[in-house]
């Protein structure tokens, strides 16, 4: 799919706007910046590890880069910090059906309804990140070994 320069400039706007709402509002839970300021499709994210979970009081870094055709493609999120995590690949790139492309789960796994839409914004994404860390979903897993360390338990 090509993209016109008005459809880029689209997207730019729209990136430019959401990054000022998180800054003007900062949501608990999780910060964004840019990681260079001369390009609005990456950017910067911290995440602090929800309370009552392996994960309380960690400050987690992640980058979140957004294709050119966004909202209408999803962005990917990939921690750069260490992350042990069933739904989330060895490399860092998190796996959740948000961040999967619109339509219909080739494998079957997933409703449309649960993959990506373009109402979607950096907060509603962020704020589903979260919640992947308080409840992983290990019935498929991006990392089987930490998906069955979780069904096992401490």
């Amino acid at each position: 799919m090509a993209t016109t320069k008005s459809e880029t400039a689209q997207t730019s706007l729209l990136l430019q706007q959401q990054l000022k709402d998180l800054l003007k509002h900062p949501v608990e839970g999780f910060s964004v910046g840019l990681v260079d300021e001369n390009n609005i499709y990456e950017w910067s994210v911290n995440i602090i590890g929800p309370m009552d979970t392996l994960y309380e009081w960690g400050c987690f870094n992640a980058i979140m880069r957004f294709p050119e055709e966004y909202p209408f493609r999803p962005p990917s999120l990939n921690f750069v910090s260490e992350m042990w995590h069933p739904n989330v690949y060895p490399d860092g790139e998190v796996c959740i059906s948000i961040l999967h492309p619109p339509g219909e789960d080739p494998n079957g796994y997933e409703l449309a309804s649960e993959r990506w839409s373009p109402v979607l914004t950096v907060e509603s994404i962020l704020l589903s990140i979260i919640s992947m860390l308080s409840s992983p979903n290990d019935e498929s897993p991006a990392n089987i070994e930490a998906a069955l360390l979780e069904k096992i338990g401490p």
